[in-house]
């Protein structure tokens, strides 16, 4: 079984889990509100950039394969 990273990194729900997890261990070790809050937000910020970057990649890499598919297709009559 192969795990699909692309999808992974790019899931919403998995940043979500990652925050809160990290903040909860900021408050569970005596960080304060305001230490969470901002590492939660620097977190999310950087999901925010993943996904847009391998989102945008991965299109990129469909549209080039889409291309290269076509010029393939019509040259070999």
């Amino acid at each position: 079984m192969k795990i699909d990273w692309k999808r992974k990194l790019t899931s919403r729900k998995l940043w979500i889990a990652v925050a809160g997890f990290v903040a909860g261990l900021i408050l569970a070790f005596g960080g304060s509100d305001g230490t969470a809050e901002t590492v939660t937000g620097c977190i999310m910020s950087a999901a925010s950039v993943i996904g847009y970057i391998l989102g945008e990649g991965l299109t990129d890499a469909a549209a080039l394969k889409n291309r290269k598919d076509g010029e393939n297709n019509g040259t070999d009559v």
